[in-house]
């Protein structure tokens, strides 16, 4: 199977399943989990699609086939072992009012191995490339009406210049803390020599008892019954399938490019002043967090390079971490789904004005207080008709979706599988959904960097606009 683009031939040289190590008596017994509220929210989202970049200059394809491959399959396998549920699919038996995560023995996960003639320094850098290029380097995941896999992996060489891997993560199964921890377990099982009994350490040891999120009685057969209603899934997903829907918000077009930016550490610390000269005869207190500055700027440089209509409206949103903020908190180890959206919504012209910037981080510090002030659960029932309509109209009309994938907090630059940290780190989906993508520094600064997935004349507009803004 061979892939074409202007930059890249692509060769499929194995699928493979990858199954637990069958030496763990836990691999060879049947294991069913439930679907809670929080899994619910995102049952009929995109996955969320990952890649890891790894630069090795003089790595062949004997060496690759040889010593890197067969390290890889061996840690996932003793990973999988820890990661039962990632091992199944999710299920939906037809006795059940709702699906299920189910494992068995003999499950495994989806891995594709291919080689690339692609450029790995292009797509691995900073610089400004079509976000199709980026595309045959993901798996995708196997769904159908009655199963879905949890998640499906993809190891690509690229022969001279390193590999990638990449992850493709069923939303309903796993968010993007339990995405992260699994990949930091495999890295770290992979790097300790792949020892069958050493196990994981307590930071990446998975919690998956999921009767310990406690939420309003019946709000995942809500969420269900709300999916399974919204006409502007894709066709045949609003019938009782576990098929789900390719994009949200419009989906990818064709002539996005992909650019990475840096907000550095001065940077922050120039935008944080700038903030409280503003506002310090207004006596408002505002959270300035890395997180709230970080979006406002980003926001407000991509409404600007949009320009146009100041009565458009801008949906502001980002994703919350509630594993901290129930009551009682969750472990930070948890696996499955505890987050939740925060959204709102602009005009324009509200970001387009000399004070733009401060009406952003006044917006994004009084959504990110809201969830310590009140019930982190607050409105839950209500938000996926409001995001169907959201959506449905960003479809019909031009408002400007403005999301985040992905978090600084996440720490994906120290997934070292023993060949040294990733080179490079990158968010495929955000280019079906008008979302951002967030990470740390990748040099350790105290920085964040953040991805973009434009259409080229906002690319070129954000990249000059952003440096003169700070």
């Amino acid at each position: 199977m061979v892939f074409h683009n202007p930059r890249n031939r692509m060769e499929i040289l194995e699928v493979t399943q990858v199954t637990p190590t069958s030496n763990s008596p836990e691999s060879t017994t049947e294991f069913r989990l439930p679907l809670t509220f929080f899994d619910m929210f995102w049952f009929k989202l995109p996955p969320v699609e990952r890649l890891f970049f790894y630069q090795l200059d003089e790595l062949t394809p004997a060496c690759f086939n040889s010593v890197i491959l067969p390290k890889l399959k061996r840690s996932l396998s003793l990973t999988l072992v820890h990661y039962l549920p990632l091992a199944g699919n999710l299920n939906w038996p037809p006795n059940e009012p709702k699906p299920i995560i189910l494992y068995t023995p003999n499950d495994g996960v989806s891995l594709t191995v291919a080689h690339s003639d692609a450029d790995f320094n292009i797509l691995s850098s900073d610089g400004v490339y079509d976000a199709a290029e980026l595309h045959p380097l993901k798996p995708d995941l196997v769904t159908s009406d009655v199963s879905a896999s949890a998640i499906a992996l993809q190891v690509t060489l690229f022969p001279n210049k390193g590999f990638c891997i990449g992850i493709t993560a069923h939303h309903a199964v796993l968010d993007g803390q339990t995405t992260t921890m699994f990949i930091k377990s495999w890295a770290y099982i992979c790097k300790q020599g792949n020892d069958e009994n050493s196990p994981l350490p307590p930071e990446l040891t998975p919690v998956f008892d999921k009767s310990i999120l406690k939420g309003p009685d019946g709000l995942d057969m809500l969420y269900l019954n709300q999916w399974l209603a919204s006409s502007w899934l894709d066709s045949d997903t609003s019938k009782k399938s576990l098929k789900i829907t390719t994009s949200a918000g419009g989906g990818a077009a064709s002539d996005l490019v992909r650019a990475t930016f840096e907000i550095t550490r001065e940077d922050l610390k120039k935008l944080r002043e700038r903030v409280l000269s503003k506002l310090s005869d207004s006596g408002k207190e505002v959270h300035l967090s890395t997180f709230v500055l970080s979006f406002a700027y980003v926001a407000t440089c991509m409404v600007k390079a949009r320009g146009g209509d100041g009565d458009r409206k801008v949906l502001f949103s980002f994703i919350a971490d509630c594993r901290p903020r129930l009551n009682p908190p969750v472990s930070q180890n948890y696996s499955g789904n505890c987050s939740r959206p925060k959204l709102e919504v602009a005009k324009a012209r509200d970001f387009l004005d000399e004070n733009g910037f401060v009406f952003a981080v006044q917006k994004a510090s009084g959504m990110v207080k809201a969830l310590t002030e009140r019930w982190v659960l607050e409105g839950m029932e209500k938000i996926i008709p409001y995001f169907s309509d959201l959506l449905k109209e960003a479809f019909e009309s031009n408002l400007q979706i403005i999301s985040v994938a992905g978090s600084p907090r996440f720490g994906v630059y120290g997934t070292d599988f023993g060949w040294g940290k990733p080179h490079k780190v990158v968010i495929v989906s955000i280019d079906k959904n008008g979302a951002i993508s967030m990470a740390e520094s990748r040099d350790g600064s105290g920085g964040v960097e953040i991805g973009l997935a434009l259409n080229k004349h906002e690319t070129n507009n954000f990249s000059w606009l952003f440096p003169r803004y700070v």
